[in-house]
């Protein structure tokens, strides 16, 4: 399988798989092919018995500037007219929860995962790093949840993760303001773990924690996560089904299509709570 991916690429060596976004989008972009092999690729390292722990990064300057929104609008379809009825909301509905799963196949993944952060980290890439065991962070990474500016309810575990790692506090004021932070700021709220010089200084600290973790017994190590996450995955799962069901109901809107409209023209949009 992972002979055949367009968007990651899989390394493994000495227990350790190293997982790299490549695009194909500017900034390793995430569109269908990215949500189609997220999951194939962790489900395949969660069975591999020779994996003890994975690295996951991006390839070029960027972690990843989130969802590749021109790419996936074409799969939503007449969502956004006004007149949108059960239909199309249901399949928008399947296609949240198939989303939803691909990051959550990186939080079920039982060998530990260690996000190494470079660049910008925005959207669906913040979503993707919260299903992370551990975030670490190079100088110049920034992170943004960015869905409110684009009239997007974040539905892809931002809103439900984050909270236990960075307390709700410093949550709301991430999704509310969709604002950026540094890793400065990043590591003072405790989303990232360490900041390091530069994307070489990271990665090579996010391959030696690896080390680390993959030198002590694999399946005690299996365990820890597992009971670690006992009660944070239910609370997690409630979350992303009660927000996949509220954008399927509401999220069509004239911001949105404005929203849309004003990323592809470049230029500021101007919404009316519409």
């Amino acid at each position: 399988m992972t002979e055949n991916l367009v968007s990651l690429k899989v390394d493994v060596a000495d227990h350790i798989a190293e997982v790299t976004l490549l695009g194909p989008g500017k900034g390793n972009a995430m569109g269908p092919d990215f949500w189609r092999e997220l999951p194939l690729v962790f489900g395949e390292l969660d069975a591999d018995p020779e994996v003890r722990a994975v690295v996951l990064t991006g390839s070029g300057p960027h972690f990843s500037y989130g969802l590749d929104l021109p790419a996936m609008m074409s799969s939503w379809g007449g969502l956004l007219g006004a007149d949108s009825l059960a239909g199309p909301r249901t399949d928008f509905l399947t296609q949240i929860r198939g989303l939803q799963d691909s990051v959550t196949s990186i939080a079920a993944c039982r060998k530990p995962v260690i996000a190494a952060v470079s660049g910008w980290c925005i959207g669906g890439g913040v979503d993707v790093i919260a299903a992370a065991d551990i975030r670490i962070a190079s100088a110049d990474a920034k992170f943004s949840v960015r869905e409110v500016k684009v009239a997007i309810v974040a539905d892809l575990g931002s809103l439900q993760r984050l909270s236990g790692i960075i307390g709700e506090g410093h949550l709301r004021e991430l999704a509310l303001t969709g604002k950026n932070i540094d890793a400065a700021r990043a590591q003072r709220i405790g989303l990232v773990n360490d900041v390091h010089d530069d994307q070489a200084a990271v990665l090579a600290a996010a391959r030696e924690l690896a080390a680390e973790i993959a030198a002590n017994p694999p399946l005690v190590v299996q365990g820890t996560k597992d009971v670690l996450g006992q009660e944070r995955d239910r609370r997690v799962a409630d979350g992303l089904r009660y927000v996949a069901a509220w954008n399927a109901a509401f999220l069509p809107s004239k911001d949105l299509g404005e929203a849309v409209q004003a990323f592809l023209e470049r230029r500021p949009p101007e919404f009316k709570g519409a």
